[in-house]
């Protein structure tokens, strides 16, 4: 019998990392930046005012040119906003970083209590990386892998506030800056690497195939 297979065309690699690396610049890297030239510079206070008018900045430029919000940098400000609150009212760098450290175990509980809702909070997050068609977004064995998927990512989180928590604990605010990110970034690319392997076993048995990278377009003669 021939072997009837839907082609899912997904973005190239260097798309994927563009597409997905953007938000994730954007909303938590520049921040972090920004904190630690100012910190250094100009004080504690300064570094967390200035992460805090780049995130604004970031969204109210989006809102003016009439652009899509990320959901991440919707939740990382809101998230920031706190942190700043907390930050200058205890001038402690200590409780600054404490909360994205906290918030880790935070996103793990929200990426398990979503799980029965008709769209899981993982799956309104990954548009924001790499935008799925809606022939594969509304299989009903995809929307089995992002629940499933939902709870890899939780221990992801877990695992990373674990240890950032431990740095924290033990190292001083450059040691744990440079620490801590390196260590996430490498944690939540072994994530993705993980989740697109299960992607790919998980829908290869309900007949789609994945190829990086545009079509090819046809050769005539």
């Amino acid at each position: 019998m021939p072997d009837h297979r839907t082609l899912i065309h997904l973005p190239s690699l260097g798309s994927l990392v563009r597409h997905a690396g953007r938000p994730l610049l954007e909303s938590t890297l520049i921040p972090l930046v920004l904190f630690w030239i100012l910190f250094t510079h100009a004080g504690f206070d300064a570094g967390v005012i200035g992460a805090l008018c780049w995130s604004g900045l970031a969204i109210g430029r989006r809102l003016v040119l009439r652009r899509k919000v990320p959901a991440v940098l919707w939740l990382t400000t809101t998230l920031l906003v706190v942190r700043t609150a907390v930050g200058l009212w205890t001038h402690s760098a200590f409780l600054y970083f404490l909360q994205p450290t906290v918030q880790n175990f935070v996103f793990a509980g929200l990426l398990v209590l979503t799980l029965g809702l008709k769209q899981p909070l993982l799956a309104r997050l990954a548009d924001d990386f790499c935008a799925f068609p809606d022939a594969l977004t509304e299989h009903p064995t995809m929307k089995s892998f992002f629940r499933k998927v939902s709870l890899l990512w939780a221990a992801v989180f877990l695992v990373n506030g674990v240890t950032t928590l431990a740095v924290l604990a033990t190292q001083t605010v450059g040691n744990f800056l440079m620490v801590s990110t390196a260590g996430s970034y490498s944690l939540v690319a072994v994530g993705i690497g993980v989740s697109l392997w299960w992607l790919h076993r998980s829908m290869k048995g309900e007949g789609f195939t994945f190829r990086m990278g545009a079509p090819r377009p046809l050769r005539v003669g």
